[in-house]
């Protein structure tokens, strides 16, 4: 178990940020944690100078539906990156393996499938308890450490593409 909050990162310094488009589809189960994921990522995103009007939320009932929601948003195309945001608490029966799983794999067909950086940020916990210590908790907010990665995927794309003549199999 993590002991530590992960959720400290230093001044990112992307240009264009003001730019970026970001699309953020949350579940509403479970909202006490999701609430607050998407409400650390979005203090992120807008501190690293994403403008508060090109950060757009969604709402899905549960994390299951993430993954429709997230893909409709790649497909779109107007989105420079999309977050996805869940919370799962296991219980007593299997669902939560299934769910869980599903989600995972869904939002890495949206990796796989669009050229729009999808990012998971599901809590998949054991205990209510965990899902709060990780959602602005003494773990940190997952939800700061997702809009990171969305700014970084960005940055990788944006880098990407202005060197693309010049990769070669010197540069792997």
């Amino acid at each position: 178990m993590a002991t530590v909050n992960l959720s400290d990162y230093k001044p990112l310094q992307i240009n264009d940020a003001g730019s970026f488009r970001i699309g953020i589809v949350v579940s509403e189960w479970n909202d006490f944690v999701t609430d607050n994921l998407r409400d650390g990522a979005v203090e992120v995103l807008k501190k690293e100078g994403v403008k508060e009007e090109n950060i757009d939320i969604f709402k899905v009932p549960g994390a299951f539906e993430l993954n429709y929601a997230s893909m409709q948003l790649c497909k779109e195309r107007k989105f420079d990156a999309v977050i996805a945001i869940g919370c799962v608490i296991r219980g007593e029966t299997p669902h939560f393996d299934y769910v869980c799983s599903a989600v995972a794999q869904g939002i890495k067909d949206c990796n796989i499938l669009t050229d729009v950086p999808t990012i998971f940020c599901l809590l998949t916990d054991d205990t209510k308890e965990q899902s709060i210590a990780r959602s602005g908790g003494s773990l940190g907010n997952k939800g700061i450490e997702a809009a990171v990665t969305a700014l970084q995927m960005i940055d990788f794309k944006k880098n990407l593409s202005e060197k693309k003549g010049n990769i070669g199999f010197g540069n792997l």
